[in-house]
């Protein structure tokens, strides 16, 4: 896992030279962004049972998914469901506050596509309630935050499609 200071001095180290005007820019940008970074983070730790218990029942709950035969029909496939996305939110979180996507790669889509494939997993339906998710987590962190995080969740969106 990266952050986006060590990716900043990464790039620079790798070329041999000092931080140039642009690496400082992404610097002052991360670290003046911190607080906020932080105080987002937090209010998604304090809320996260209700932020995934609304992006589901916004996205999810009421479609032919949660019916007998779709794929979130027994309660062993609906935890599982919610299992992931509060994954998939807690990795979101920690890419915020380590301004840096890496994480998301190594840890949570390095071959989930194809696992969820092989298990028959509706990715249109993860995606749509990722996509819930995010604007349910935006709503609580503000426009800003949310805004930051919806970046990372788009990632996880983007790395499944």
């Amino acid at each position: 896992m990266q952050d986006a200071i060590t990716s900043v001095i990464n790039a620079s180290d790798v070329q041999g030279k000092y931080l140039d005007a642009s690496a400082i820019e992404k610097l002052k940008s991360y670290f003046q962004t911190g607080d906020l970074r932080v105080r987002a983070a937090a209010t998604v730790a304090a809320n996260s049972a209700s932020i995934i218990r609304e992006a589901v029942a916004k996205s999810l709950l009421y479609s032919d998914i949660t019916r007998p035969g779709g794929n979130m029909y027994t309660t062993r496939r609906y935890a599982a469901c919610i299992r992931d996305l509060d994954y998939y939110l807690r990795y979101a979180t920690y890419a915020l506050l380590a301004g840096d996507p890496s994480i998301l790669d190594e840890r949570v889509l390095n071959g989930l596509k194809e696992t969820y494939n092989s298990l028959g997993v509706p990715i249109g339906a993860t995606i749509q309630a990722i996509q819930a998710t995010k604007e349910v987590a935006s709503g609580l962190v503000g426009p800003d935050a949310g805004k930051e995080l919806g970046v990372y969740l788009d990632y996880i969106s983007s790395g499944l499609s």
